[in-house]
């Protein structure tokens, strides 16, 4: 298709109106989405000689094979579609915000004639009441749980009052926390105030419940409630660490968010400060994937633009740290959101001013400390990986595999599989093995059947799926390891390495020695123990899998065996109840144990008289033999 496009030609054919342009590499692939008041202009500055526009872009330029635009009826359309089809691409050469949250609501249903209060991640135009964003759910739903305590709420989703009378009052009731207007007992009146009184509440005034739980607090504790008093005290406690989050106000009660970015080679983080009706209620930072070395004005032009298309409240006002591109058409297109006017503004000294640096010395303390914290999560992980593959001397490892059996005397093996990529559990991957084919308690061979079973079912997958599929939808199973470790030395390395040699794989394996502690001392590979240094990284993300293979198998067997003692075989026979299964199972350890056992040994059972002990026998021989 590309090769018939030619670019020269094309550029003639460009109008000069508003619109998007879509560049497409040689695959078709969109690599960079962008809008412009002139397509005609826009877009051919692109293939003039460079005129700094930086390598990032270069390279960009150098990978387009075609283009393709979309002519709109102005600026402000065309803003909207470059958003909606950036969101929908996600092309590599445009600046992308790498967060997509949706942020919690407290929701008033003020439309109700006993209004409830509710937790919800959307605003609609359903009449409630709305309060929010916050950046923390588990504060919303610690306000809201502290709101009911206070005003007794209901909770329940009966629509009342048509359904008043029916069924008994709930728990909620019994503990004090609700009027029950669910029976009647609180007129719509005297409901009502309550709900007004918890969206004062939600308001910030908290001027009027803090002295009166004061005064409750004080009148039980002098007529000897303890404790009612200490939940007074308790809700005191609350409403006055919720206001006191409030440090930052406003007089002129404004909503408004304050942004404020910091930059550092290709990672830039976002600060948002959100403060509603002139109180800093939360904050929140963004990390965004900037292009190359774009410009401070087009990164933080980015973020407004796509934060702003995908969160439902738009406040009035929105404070930045500097003059972005496009400012006005933003303005616009907010202004249309909003369905009221929006002002984007950069304050130049005074409270606001300050904070907007505040926000940016946010970012830029978050943007360095991620940084250390990201090198640190690196060395755990990436670099822990680089290690053992220097060690082992192999090219590369990217996936793990570790796998690890349980049993307790041949009771119920088990097999676990834990899988390691880039040095990260991947848990999505990991897979239990009851085992079917070993009885007793033989890991050799448990280890030979999990092993088998897990490659000749990947193999049989990999069959089945084509090329395009395996890229995009393969199995835990389908995808093999770079490296195969086993937990153990010599002895399990060899079992791994039979069990590849007879499907005709070529997988690295890798034996975890320990030592008389049971603690990993090296590593066995191609027939020699490899020394490794205890305090390294790679020693540490070893012992990590080890432990976490040893875990997964005995959390599957732990299971297994608590619903064997609920279902045991023993449970068929006449008189065994669970007294003298548990007592049997301690007796003998096994169910192997008990069938080869006689009936004089099971007098011996403390609980098990000469008729059970013969029917035990019985049951599992057919008769009694004297």
């Amino acid at each position: 298709m590309n090769e018939h496009f030619d670019i020269a030609e094309e550029l003639k054919k460009l109008p000069a109106k508003p619109g998007v342009y879509l560049m497409r590499d040689e695959d078709d692939t969109i690599i960079y989405v962008g809008k412009a008041i002139s397509l005609r202009n826009r877009v051919r500055s692109y293939f003039r000689a460079n005129i700094g526009r930086g390598p990032w872009i270069d390279r960009m330029v150098s990978k387009i094979a075609r283009f393709e635009y979309i002519v709109t009826d102005s600026e402000l359309e065309a803003l909207v579609l470059e958003n909606n089809l950036i969101k929908e691409h996600r092309p590599k050469y445009n600046t992308m915000l790498v967060d997509d949250k949706t942020y919690p609501y407290i929701k008033v249903t003020v439309s109700e004639a006993y209004p409830r209060v509710l937790f919800s991640r959307e605003m609609k135009k359903d009449k409630s009441r709305y309060f929010g964003p916050y950046t923390s759910a588990g504060a919303v739903k610690d306000t809201i749980e502290l709101i009911n305590k206070l005003y007794k709420l209901r909770t329940c989703n009966k629509v009342l009052p048509r359904d008043c009378g029916q069924g008994r009052p709930c728990l909620n009731f019994h503990i004090h926390q609700c009027t029950a207007p669910c029976q009647g007992n609180v007129s719509q009146e005297e409901y009502r105030n309550r709900v007004n009184e918890a969206l004062d509440f939600l308001n910030g005034n908290y001027g009027k419940i803090l002295p009166d739980l004061e005064k409750k607090m004080q009148e039980a504790s002098q007529n000897l409630k303890f404790e009612e008093a200490a939940q007074y005290r308790d809700l005191y406690a609350s409403v006055k660490q919720i206001a006191q989050k409030q440090k930052i106000t406003d007089s002129e009660e404004e909503d408004r968010d304050i942004l404020a970015f910091a930059s550092e080679d290709r990672d830039t983080v976002v600060q948002v400060f959100f403060v509603r009706g002139g109180k800093l209620i939360g904050r929140e930072h963004f990390y965004m994937k900037t292009a190359g070395e774009s410009e401070h004005k087009d990164t933080l032009s980015s973020f407004v633009k796509q934060f702003y298309a995908g969160t439902p409240y738009i406040p009035r006002e929105i404070m930045l740290q500097e003059e972005i591109e496009d400012g006005e058409v933003i303005e616009k297109w907010l202004s249309q959101k909003r369905n009221a006017r929006v002002y984007l503004r950069v304050p130049k000294k005074g409270s606001k001013e300050k904070l907007v640096e505040l926000a940016r010395k946010n970012a830029q303390l978050i943007l360095h400390q991620d940084k250390e914290r990201m090198k640190r999560e690196e060395g755990r992980t990436i670099g822990a990986v680089k290690e053992i593959a220097a060690l082992l001397h192999l090219p590369g490892i990217n996936r793990m595999e570790a796998f690890d059996i349980s049993n307790i005397s041949g009771f119920e093996n088990v097999g676990s599989m834990v899988v390691y990529e880039k040095g990260k559990p991947k848990r999505s991957d990991y897979r239990k093995f009851r085992i079917k084919t070993v009885s007793g308690p033989d890991d050799y061979a448990c280890m030979k059947e999990v092993l088998t079973r897990r490659f000749v079912h990947g193999m049989e997958e990999t069959k089945e799926l084509s090329q395009k599929q395996l890229e995009t939808e393969y199995g835990s199973f389908t995808k093999f390891p770079d490296l195969l470790l086993m937990d153990g030395g010599k002895g399990q390395v060899n079992i791994a390495q039979a069990v590849l040699d007879e499907l005709h794989l070529s997988i690295p394996v890798c034996g975890m020695v320990k030592d008389d502690n049971h603690r990993t001392r090296g590593l066995y590979y191609h027939n020699e123990e490899i020394p490794i240094d205890r305090n390294s990284e790679g020693f540490k993300l070893v012992t990590r899998i080890q432990d976490e293979a040893h875990r997964f198998a005995i959390e599957y067997h732990r299971s297994l065996r608590s619903k064997s003692q609920v279902h045991s075989v023993l449970d068929e026979i006449p008189g065994i109840g669970p007294s003298r299964r548990k007592a049997l199972m301690r007796h003998f350890g096994s169910i192997e144990e008990i069938k080869n056992a006689d009936v004089e040994t099971f007098l011996s059972v403390e609980g098990i008289p000469r008729n059970i002990a013969e029917e035990i026998y019985s049951f599992f021989h057919g008769s009694v033999v004297e």
